[in-house]
């Protein structure tokens, strides 16, 4: 989608949620629904030909502040006014931060699953597993482990590379992953903090990191060449949270 054809969205948008508002008690009978765009300016403290340009879909700046008040006059609801700030390009502030706590039902949800599970949180840090995953993943979600981020673990400990099947595709794959998620969340410190340790620590990473390729999270089969079982293939699958799309929860099935 092209950045005007962003713009006009977000105009549409503010133009609809504008128009269901009711009028000023003082208006009088209207031919038309809504606030007026002068009424919404007033009501936000904000420029009338300011708002006219963002559902005109102009290019003009819309700071995080504005497009809170604007959201706050407005009336919406959650889930709206995360939408009006993804249109805008902004992060809500708001919003709670990515390494806000998780919720004991969703920590629970790995003792659902027969196979192994585990959740992991806005920086690929695993927060809860059950028994499977920590017999499958050995230096990473057994007890005697010391590292529990997923990146680091791939690109730092040579246990990775014997277990995980075509090591140097995986891991490869698992950076262009997890660059979709640090751009979606500009100037996260965890994550920053993660690249910043990961680059200095494994050229490897810098390379690939580097290379800016970006994908998005994909399934399917994944094969494991365990220390006692020897080689298992499994299919992978991630959920994510609704209610905070960063928490995944991956769970592995046996082939």
């Amino acid at each position: 989608m092209t950045e005007t054809n962003e713009r006009r969205l977000l105009g549409v948008f503010l133009r609809a949620h504008r128009e269901r508002l009711p009028p000023p008690r003082s208006a009088g009978r209207r031919r038309t629904p809504g606030l007026r765009r002068e009424e919404l300016a007033e009501a936000a403290g904000l420029s009338a030909t300011w708002i006219t340009w963002l559902e005109q879909g102009r290019k003009v700046t819309a700071s995080a502040s504005a497009l809170a008040r604007l959201a706050d006059v407005l009336r919406l609801s959650a889930p709206e006014r995360a939408s009006l700030f993804d249109l805008a390009g902004k992060r809500d502030p708001s919003a709670p931060a990515t390494g806000a706590e998780i919720r004991t039902e969703w920590l629970e949800l790995t003792e659902k699953f027969a196979g192994p599970a585990y959740l992991l949180d806005h920086a690929w840090t695993a927060r809860a597993w059950n028994a499977a995953a920590a017999e499958l993943f050995v230096g990473w979600l057994d007890p005697g482990a010391s590292e529990r981020n997923l990146l680091a673990f791939v690109l730092l400990d040579p246990a990775a590379g014997a277990l995980i099947g075509d090591w140097s595709a995986r891991a490869r794959r698992l950076v262009a992953e997890f660059h979709a998620d640090f751009h979606r969340r500009r100037g996260d410190a965890d994550m920053a903090a993660l690249v910043d340790r990961l680059t200095g620590e494994s050229r490897q990473f810098a390379s690939w990191w580097s290379d800016q390729t970006v994908l998005g999270r994909e399934g399917g089969e994944r094969v494991f060449n365990h220390p006692r079982r020897g080689a298992i293939a499994f299919r992978q699958t991630t959920l994510l949270v609704a209610a905070r799309p960063e928490i995944k929860l991956v769970c592995l099935t046996q082939s």
